[in-house]
């Protein structure tokens, strides 16, 4: 049984830490053990029968374990790999970047005869290279070994990377208690579509923000990685990069270069709400159901238009979300989408930002890519479903009756409904922490006389106060704008079939009610003097009834404890929804056990 691994494969890894090439390596078959989940990776021992080495298997195999692929007690064949110090041991971890499996699960390890001479499995740590003296870009490839993205981790030392500059962000100043910078931050994307978001500080960024050009190749080393923000990364990895002023940034000139491969990780329709209003972007496919005409939309900031053109795409879930392309997008692969819209073209979409526009809806940003009927595995299976099932199937909108937050999710306007009495009989809710509850009311009154909103900032929606002279001053930003917005902040009456409460409502939510901007009813007040048609706009929101989400805590004023309603979402009656909710509350009647 031993014959089926490689004789001494282990010794030819620790004597071969870094090959040039996947040509350069011999054959290597060993057997994994005591596999399992360290973090969010699996690591495992290789073993050739005669010795073991700790080894890692990168993010991206995940799914070949999870799928059963690659099994404890298993035989590989390993075709690429790195070895990697461990941090404050003379260890290394060996770093599988690429392989393929020869056997499945076998029932016992496999050992082979135990030698008299002892291996030593442990290598002294190689003298970094001085890399002061860096060759020019044209022969840095063929003087140190190029490595893919994913075999990159914080434990490192010496590294190369070949990339493509997929996304440049803008030169960004800061002010913090240690004083003031500056930053930006970058997207590199290599030959296997891996990619890695590295941010430059101060020096960094003043020495490399000229340097890198958006579609450019370089090769990159001197870099540090950590663990990646979730709450900030742009990009599918779990690390981030930063590179100092003493990083080495040299363009791929005069060389054969490459298209980064595009990966995708697609989201299903119906999973979108943990996703909305977060930083983190999504792909996802779809078959296209409608495309609506290309508008255009002016930007309040310089009165710029820009195209517009939105789509309704389907999935397997039976869920359908508006997608909204923009600048370019729109007018380009919109118009072919829009052109050939009869045929239900299958749409991959990749980067797009969730927000909570009509529940739960998708919009395009520059980095965003689109592409019709693309020859990969999901969209066959897609295509598929949709001609057989899919097309005749009934879809409904992921948005109708979903009250979106970025940290629990989509959360249905259906579940925790209560009266309102339930939430002023009950004085200490809210107390230790905020209770929420849905709630199906109508807007009894809307206070005419009542300040309906305030002057905010462009930038940061802060409150701004007239400055000296003329504009406006935010404290948050630090400057003195021209313009300024205004936004809701109101406070309305709501009413059931069993009580009624005063609840407040943010600019969001209170357009939503009235029907309109802050600027558009200030309009009606104020510039047209049209105080009839003010108080009539008003009038026309109450006895209107909507779903409500809202959040009860508890505020104290002259040392007296009082209970605030506020309104975190608002969504239409979706009539449908709502007798199937009723016969259900009918049933558990019926039925209470």
């Amino acid at each position: 049984m031993a014959k089926s691994l490689s004789q001494d494969a282990i010794s030819t890894i620790l004597a071969n830490p870094s090959p040039d090439s996947s040509s350069d390596i011999p054959e290597i078959i060993v057997q994994v053990l005591d596999l399992k989940l360290t973090g969010n990776r699996y690591t495992f021992n290789a073993s050739d029968g005669k010795m073991k080495l700790r080894a890692i298997f990168p993010s991206n195999m995940s799914s070949e374990i999870i799928t059963g692929s690659v099994q404890n007690k298993g035989i590989v064949r390993i075709l690429d790999y790195t070895l990697n110090d461990i941090p404050n041991k003379s260890e290394k971890y060996l770093i599988v970047t690429k392989c393929e499996v020869v056997s499945p699960a076998l029932e016992t390890e496999i050992k082979a005869e135990v030698e008299t001479e002892e291996h030593d499995t442990v290598l002294k740590k190689p003298k970094l290279e001085n890399e002061a003296s860096m060759a020019p870009s044209s022969r840095m490839a063929m003087t140190r070994r190029v490595h893919p993205l994913v075999s990159l981790n914080p434990y490192q030392g010496n590294w190369m990377i070949k990339v493509r500059l997929t996304s440049k962000g803008n030169m960004r100043t800061y002010k913090n208690a240690r004083g003031e910078g500056c930053v930006f931050n970058v997207e590199l994307t290599d030959e296997d579509g891996t990619q890695i978001q590295a941010t430059m500080f101060n020096e960094a960024a003043r020495k490399f923000y000229e340097k890198f050009q958006l579609g450019k190749v370089y090769y990159i080393s001197r870099g540090t990685l950590k663990v990646a923000n979730k709450q900030f990364k742009t990009v599918q990895n779990d690390y981030e990069m930063t590179l100092n002023e003493n990083s080495v940034v040299e363009e791929a000139s005069n060389e054969e270069t490459f298209i980064p491969e595009t990966k995708f990780n697609f989201v299903p329709i119906d999973q979108l709400g943990p996703y909305v209003n977060g930083r983190e972007l999504v792909d996802i496919i779809g078959v296209v159901q409608s495309v609506n005409p290309v508008s255009n939309i002016k930007r309040k900031i310089d009165n710029e238009n820009i195209p517009k053109r939105d789509l309704i795409v389907a999935d397997e879930t039976k869920k359908t979300v508006v997608v909204s392309l923009w600048n370019e997008l729109a007018n380009n692969i919109g118009q072919e989408l829009f052109d050939n819209a009869d045929k239900s073209p299958i749409v991959a979409i990749k980067s797009l930002k969730v927000s909570d526009f009509q529940g739960v809806s998708l919009s395009t940003l520059g980095k965003s890519s689109v592409m019709i009927n693309p020859d990969i595995t999901e969209a066959k299976k897609l295509r598929s479903w949709y001609d057989s099932e899919g097309k005749g199937s009934s879809m409904a909108s992921i948005g109708l009756g979903l009250s979106p937050s970025s940290k629990t999710g989509a959360r249905s306007m259906y579940t925790d409904r209560v009266s309102l009495t339930h939430i002023t009989s009950n004085p200490s809710l809210g107390d230790e922490k905020p209770a929420f509850f849905s709630i199906k009311a109508f807007v009894s009154l809307i206070r005419p006389e009542q300040a309906m909103w305030y002057r905010a900032c462009k930038t940061c929606n802060k409150k701004v106060t007239e400055a000296v002279g003329s504009g406006y001053w935010c404290e948050g930003c630090q400057k003195n704008d021209e313009e300024c917005n205004l936004r809701y902040i109101m406070v309305s009456k709501i009413s059931d079939t069993r009580g009624e409460a005063w609840v407040s409502a943010f600019n969001e939510q209170a357009e939503k009610i009235v029907g309109c901007s802050a600027d558009e009813l200030d309009k009606l007040k104020s510039e047209q003097g049209d105080i009839d048609g003010y108080q009539k706009k008003l009038k026309e929101a109450t006895w209107v009834p909507h779903l409500f989400k809202v959040s009860v805590t508890q505020n104290e004023y002259n040392n007296e404890k009082r209970q605030r309603i506020t309104v975190r979402a608002v969504a239409p009656i979706n009539f449908a929804e709502e007798s199937r909710f009723l016969l259900e509350e009918i049933k558990k009647m019926r039925n209470p056990q």
